[in-house]
C-alpha cells in the first residue's frame, strides 16, 4: 500500500483527497501531516507553491509528500486573487472576509463578465527530490451572492459551467467529479503509480 504524507492542515482538502483517491482505485494510506513545517508560499505559481509545500514535507518525514495549490482566478481581476485566495482579505484562512471583499470588489461588474476559474496544482515529492506537477481547473461564473453550505472558501460563488448551482450547493462527490482538485489529483495517480508501484 503506498504510503502518502499530505501538506495541508486543511480538514477540507483532506477529506476530498481521500474521497478522490479512493474513487481514482489508488490503494494508499493517507497521513495527515500534524507537525507540517510552517512553510512560506514564496512561488508565483501554484505549481511551484504545490512543490515548496511538497518537498518541505518530504524533507521533514522522509515519505513520498503531496501537495496542492489552488485558488480562485477572475477574468476581471487578471487572474487575482490567485495564489493570493486564502489571503485575499489580509488574513490567510478567513474564508468568510475573505469571499465578502471579493464580492465587494465586483459588485458593480454585471453577470457577463463575472467569468472565474478555480484552478489546482497538485505535486508529488520524493524523499530523493523527485517532484512532478499536474494541474485541473474548473471554470465558471461568479454569483453577485453566496449560495451552499457545502465545502469551503470561495465555494458558495463559484457556479460551474453547465451547473445551476453553487459549488457550495454540490454534494461532495459532485464536486469532486469536476473539481479543480479532483481533475489534478485524478491526474497525479498515474504519477503515483509510476514512481511508487
Amino acid at each position: 500500500m503506498t504510503r502518502l504524507i499530505l501538506a495541508t492542515r486543511n480538514a477540507g482538502k483532506i477529506t476530498e483527497l481521500r474521497s478522490i483517491l479512493a474513487d481514482a482505485g489508488l490503494p494508499h494510506e493517507l497521513v495527515g501531516a500534524d507537525a507540517y513545517p510552517d512553510v512560506k508560499e514564496t512561488g508565483v505559481t501554484f505549481a511551484e507553491n504545490a512543490l515548496l509545500k511538497a518537498h518541505a514535507l518530504a524533507r521533514a518525514t522522509g515519505l513520498p509528500a503531496v501537495a496542492d495549490d489552488s485558488g480562485l482566478c477572475v477574468d476581471v481581476l487578471g487572474g487575482a486573487p490567485g495564489i493570493f485566495s486564502a489571503r485575499w482579505a489580509g488574513r490567510h484562512g478567513d474564508d468568510k472576509a475573505n469571499l465578502d471583499l471579493l464580492l465587494a470588489q465586483l459588485s458593480d461588474i454585471d453577470a457577463a463578465h463575472r467569468g472565474a476559474s478555480f484552478a489546482c496544482a497538485a505535486a508529488l515529492a520524493l524523499p530523493d527530490g523527485t517532484e512532478r506537477v499536474v494541474e485541473g481547473r474548473l471554470n465558471g461564473t461568479l454569483r453577485h451572492t453566496p449560495a451552499g453550505t457545502n465545502g469551503f472558501g470561495y465555494d458558495p460563488i463559484l457556479q460551474p459551467e453547465g451547473e445551476t448551482r453553487t459549488c457550495a450547493e454540490l454534494t461532495p462527490a459532485e464536486k469532486n467529479a469536476i473539481s479543480h482538485r479532483g481533475k489534478a489529483f485524478r491526474a497525479l495517480v498515474p504519477v503515483v503509480r509510476e514512481l511508487l508501484g
